[in-house]
């Protein structure tokens, strides 16, 4: 078991919760609400993203997948993709 990927997992898991569930945008770093066209679309979609991630995290973390930074380059990129995502279609 890699207690790290478990770890970054869990922290994922919360903050996908938080950020889509509970509408915290404010964890969004640079997140200015005047900018963004739908508030709540943008904290489901980053925030299921994000708790996803922290699934996968956790099950290859459990699983001990080897090696563990393949997880971790893929959690970036997605996450970029995220990024740009959100930045080109969804904030004016």
């Amino acid at each position: 078991m890699d207690l790290n990927l478990v770890v970054f997992g869990i922290i994922f898991l919360i903050l996908g919760f938080l950020i889509g569930v509970k509408k915290q945008t404010w964890l969004l770093a640079g997140f200015n609400e005047k900018r963004v066209k739908d508030k709540r679309k943008l904290g489901n979609l980053v925030g299921g993203t994000i708790a996803i991630l922290g699934i996968v995290l956790v099950i290859g973390g459990i699983i001990n997948f080897q090696p563990a930074e393949y997880i971790m380059y893929a959690v970036v990129a997605i996450l970029l993709g995220l990024v740009v995502y959100v930045n080109t279609k969804m904030v004016e």
